[in-house]
């Protein structure tokens, strides 16, 4: 029974070798000259492609490491599957020494795979997503790590994968925090490189799907950047500033640098602004907007802030935002009344009202307070009881918005009962406002209940 199994593993064997031997005559394979070594080569290259495939990677590993020893140069696949090999075999060991013993074995093969067939540039990017797998908690290891990432980017630039961008920056960051000497230069130095990859990257990605998870990483980038130096506003504006003048409308460069201002509390600075701008006008934002028509607005450019609160209210009304809108609106109504336009202020508060309810308290506070500071405005000197009236509208504002407190205080100022009397009016009588208010009330007196 023995010797029949023997004899099946045995032609098994020999199927594998002739079938290899023929795929791998073709691909580049450098079979030892002598026939005997060659023979057992083949067969120690079949033997190990087949264990692998089954998933025995310990089993694997003596006849292919009889071909690293005696034929280094057979192929590149001895070495990219070796790696397999024992990254496997270090995934699965549970002695901590055996484990380190595999990992290094597994770095070892992208090192030889470079010695033997060189590729350095594309090898060495895989074996940095290795080795900061490996090393990443080890900070013994990690300006080890940094000059393999350091060599991987400057031999790659735009070819570096994103995982290595990330490791980069992450190794650097738990360098610094464990003591590591760098400085902050330095750092931005390596920023500023890795920063231009994630740029042409996105530029050149033609993959919505890639593009977002290239952004994505260029966020995290930056998140990692904040977290390990100190961002001056000052140092924005030199180096930031600068990348963005000279390419004004980059809106990579824009997001970058708006995101940095805002974690360098850099709100003051006109970066800002123009940062934001040029995101807006390339990728039209209802929430961009606000933000810049509410800096103009404070800054007191208030034509410019209203092309950008109309823009937000444009797109607020595209997708249908009613409470987006109904904000717009009262900020609408906040501005015209700073350009003491009390008529368009009061029409924008209305329309507020009207695009959603729950700014109701708010709209006819705003509304009330408009009456009340108009009486020095609209009274004519002629009739205390008209004067005074302004004061009821007011009122009536406040009690639609449920302002209890403003109604207190405005209703003191109604015109009492000897006043109506005088002028040969009575409580409930409708009189008109004239003046910009331009409405009808029922007459109130102050004292009714004294």
């Amino acid at each position: 029974m023995n010797k029949r199994r023997n004899t099946i593993f045995s032609f098994t064997i020999a199927l594998c070798v002739l079938s290899i031997s023929f795929v791998q005559a073709q691909g580049g394979f450098k079979w030892p000259e002598d026939p005997e070594k060659r023979s057992t080569a083949e067969e120690r290259n079949a033997i190990y492609n087949d264990y692998i495939k089954q998933g025995q990677f310990e089993s694997a590993a003596e006849p292919h490491t009889w071909l690293l020893e005696n034929t280094p140069d057979l192929n590149k696949a001895i070495y990219i599957n070796g790696a397999k090999i024992y990254e496997n075999l270090a995934e699965k060991e549970p002695n901590a020494q055996k484990k380190i013993g595999y990992q290094e074995k597994a770095l070892q093969m992208y090192d030889l795979r470079i010695k033997y067939f060189n590729e350095e540039g594309k090898v060495l990017n895989r074996k940095a997503i290795t080795a900061y797998k490996y090393w990443k908690d080890n900070k013994t290891k990690y300006e080890e790590l940094i000059n393999i990432l350091e060599k991987v980017f400057h031999l790659n630039k735009s070819e570096t994968s994103e995982e290595n961008i990330v490791a980069f920056m992450d190794i650097i960051r738990r360098y610094k925090q464990s003591g590591g000497s760098i400085t902050d230069e330095k750092i931005f130095a390596y920023y500023f490189e890795l920063d231009e990859v994630l740029e042409s990257k996105i530029n050149t990605e033609k993959n919505p799907d890639n593009i977002k998870k290239i952004e994505k990483i260029s966020g995290t980038v930056d998140d990692i950047l904040t977290s390990i130096v100190k961002v001056t506003c000052d140092f924005i504006e030199k180096n930031f500033g600068e990348k963005l003048k000279n390419d004004p409308n980059n809106v990579q460069i824009a997001k970058k640098l708006f995101k940095i201002l805002v974690a360098g509390k850099c709100n003051e600075s006109p970066l800002y602004l123009t940062s934001l701008k040029v995101i807006h006008k390339t990728q039209p934002s209802v929430d961009f907007a606000l933000i810049i028509a509410k800096e103009l607005a404070t800054e007191n450019k208030i034509t410019e802030a209203l092309e950008y609160y109309n823009s937000a209210l444009s797109l607020a009304n595209e997708k249908n935002d009613k409470k987006k809108a109904s904000d717009i609106y009262l900020d609408l109504a906040k501005v015209y009344k700073k350009k003491e336009d009390k008529i368009v202020a009061r029409d924008y508060a209305r329309k507020s009202i009207s695009a959603d309810p729950s700014n109701e308290n708010e709209a006819y506070t705003f509304i009330g307070n408009l009456y009340l500071t108009s009486y020095n405005e609209c009274k004519e000197g002629k009739s205390k009881v008209r004067d005074r009236a302004v004061f009821i509208a007011a009122y009536e504002m406040y009690k639609k918005a449920g302002n209890k407190e403003e109604m207190e205080k405005t209703k003191k100022q109604f015109p009492s009962v000897e006043e109506i009397f005088n002028e040969g009016l009575k409580e409930n009588d409708i009189i008109s406002i004239g003046c910009w208010i331009d409405t009808q009330i029922p007459l109130q007196v102050r004292d009714k209940d004294k």
